[in-house]
């Protein structure tokens, strides 16, 4: 017969496997469009990795940012944030193309939720950063997925 600790044991190691150890994460949508994107012309995969990168870089600054605002304490990261953000949406324009981000209604809903991240992280306030981030990368998503959608639909 089995122990009850024996029991506890695999429990733990079953609860593992079913619930991995996360990271949190605030550009999901973004970085998961960016890495489905990778298809097209040279030029667009270079432009989508460069996304891929400055969201990947942008994800992990916020994610120091988050753990610095539940501790209430400053850290390079709570720093360092706006201008990964800043690189984000660079990359974005150059994937977008500048003339097509300039009138882009996701520009406006980018800059207003960028806007909301910094007030939230000048303020310290954990909740409003986690709101704003659902809004800035559902924005740059939607972008990045908008010009898929300009290159694989057929032209009348």
């Amino acid at each position: 017969m089995r122990s009850r600790q024996s029991y506890r044991t695999e429990q733990v190691e079953q609860d593992k496997n079913v619930h991995p150890k996360q990271e949190p994460s605030f550009l999901p949508l973004t970085v998961g469009v960016a890495q489905s994107a990778a298809t097209g012309s040279a030029l667009l995969r270079e432009r989508v990795g460069e996304v891929r990168r400055c969201a990947e870089a942008a994800d992990s600054a916020a994610a120091g940012c988050w753990a610095a605002l539940l501790g209430g304490c400053q850290s390079a990261e709570r720093k360092d944030l706006p201008s990964r953000l800043r690189a984000l949406v660079e990359a974005t324009s150059g994937y977008v193309g500048a003339g097509c981000w300039a009138v882009s209604p996701h520009r406006r809903r980018v800059a207003e939720a960028q806007l909301r991240i910094n007030d939230a992280v000048r303020e310290g306030d954990g909740a409003e950063f986690a709101e704003a981030f659902v809004g800035y990368d559902q924005a740059i998503a939607t972008a990045v997925v908008s010009v898929q959608s300009n290159v694989e639909s057929p032209t009348p």
